[in-house]
């Protein structure tokens, strides 16, 4: 199993916005890696304190994947941190090579990636 991580940040604090932003996050995540969805064993997602208006496992759900087990919860707060950030980490069911995907402001999280 491995998990693979993503973010995006700088989303507004509105229901459409913060499903919006998830699914195309977490699309970027499936295309990205070619993800075969009966793989994927969860996904969590963590919003920055500041997104309150939406859960972004609505997302994947919207997207028709409701087989895939998803929970959402607040990250820490922390001083400094980006503002309207959705964190996401996907469990998945294989040992492939793969890449994390950040996306707008987020891409300032890991440079090195």
């Amino acid at each position: 199993m491995i998990g693979i991580r993503g973010a995006i940040a700088e989303v507004s604090n509105t229901s459409e916005d913060i499903i919006s932003s998830t699914k195309e996050l977490f699309i970027k995540i499936l295309e990205t890696n070619s993800l075969e969805v009966n793989k994927i064993i969860s996904v969590l997602f963590t919003t920055t304190h500041d997104l309150t208006d939406a859960f972004p496992a609505k997302a994947i759900r919207e997207l028709g994947y409701t087989s895939i087990s998803a929970i959402d919860t607040l990250a820490p707060n922390v001083k400094n941190d980006l503002k309207g950030c959705i964190r996401v980490l996907v469990h998945y069911n294989d040992e492939i090579t793969f890449q994390h995907v950040y996306l707008g402001e987020a891409k300032n999280l890991r440079p090195d990636r």
